[in-house]
């Protein structure tokens, strides 16, 4: 068995598309119609089909899971999400552990928890 893709709910596609497009690089890979693929196995859910195939409202912020990211620049990455176009809710800004990893934990628009941290040696 091999684990294929995540899926995140949101309440904007073409919002969370320019989101994930613009602070993280990834790209589109296939759009079902509420249903967007994208690179490195992260997939959008249109959060109203998505109530309605489970029969349960979304409890948006709920911080039982984050998606993970890895940037060598971090410090570059920080500065992207102070001049992203709106407005970022942080968990944590800029920290350093004391293992040394250095990270960052905000929310997508969605609520959806990230992390952003310097990769692990």
């Amino acid at each position: 068995m091999k684990l294929k893709n995540i899926l995140i709910v949101v309440k904007d596609i073409n919002k969370s598309i320019a989101f994930y497009k613009e602070l993280f690089g990834l790209q589109v890979i296939l759009d079902n119609d509420g249903n967007v693929i994208m690179t490195e196995g992260l997939v959008l859910q249109d959060r109203k089909i998505w109530e309605k195939f489970i029969e349960r409202e979304i409890v948006a912020e709920n911080n039982a899971s984050e998606l993970y990211f890895e940037e060598e620049d971090i410090e570059a990455f920080a500065k992207k999400l102070e001049n992203y176009q709106e407005p970022i809710q942080y968990v944590n800004r800029l920290m350093e552990h004391s293992w040394g990893q250095r990270v960052i934990r905000f929310y997508d628009p969605d609520g959806n928890l990230i992390e952003v941290g310097t990769p692990m040696r």
